[in-house]
């Protein structure tokens, strides 16, 4: 049984929103960033990309290529913005209660 995919499916929709926050990206272009920390299939990625601009969290334009057709770069919203923040607080509250219960069950055996 994998239970890191179960993690990753989690935490991959925070890793796109930040990496997206830090500068607009295509699909590809985001594939490789996220496969650089967590490997992740990037059929998994698209359908994200979709359901982020469908809640508004994310816009999108064309810009064009010298590597062919125009690419679809990926742009946060402000609700994205906001949405990202609270993920981001939740994220850090989860690993941090994590954390000390993983610590308290080494002190208490």
């Amino acid at each position: 049984m994998n239970v890191n995919i179960q993690f990753k499916k989690g935490v991959l929709e925070l890793c796109v929103l930040v990496l997206i926050n830090r500068q607009d990206r295509y699909g590809y272009e985001l594939a490789q960033a996220v496969s650089k920390h967590i490997e992740v299939a990037e059929g998994a990625l698209y359908p994200l990309l979709r359901r982020l601009v469908n809640e508004g969290y994310c816009t999108t334009y064309l810009q064009e290529s010298s590597e062919g057709p125009p690419r679809k770069y990926y742009k946060l919203s402000d609700t994205g913005r906001d949405y990202m923040a609270a993920l981001t607080t939740e994220w850090n509250d989860f690993v941090r209660n994590v954390a000390n219960l993983m610590e308290e069950g080494t002190h208490n055996e």
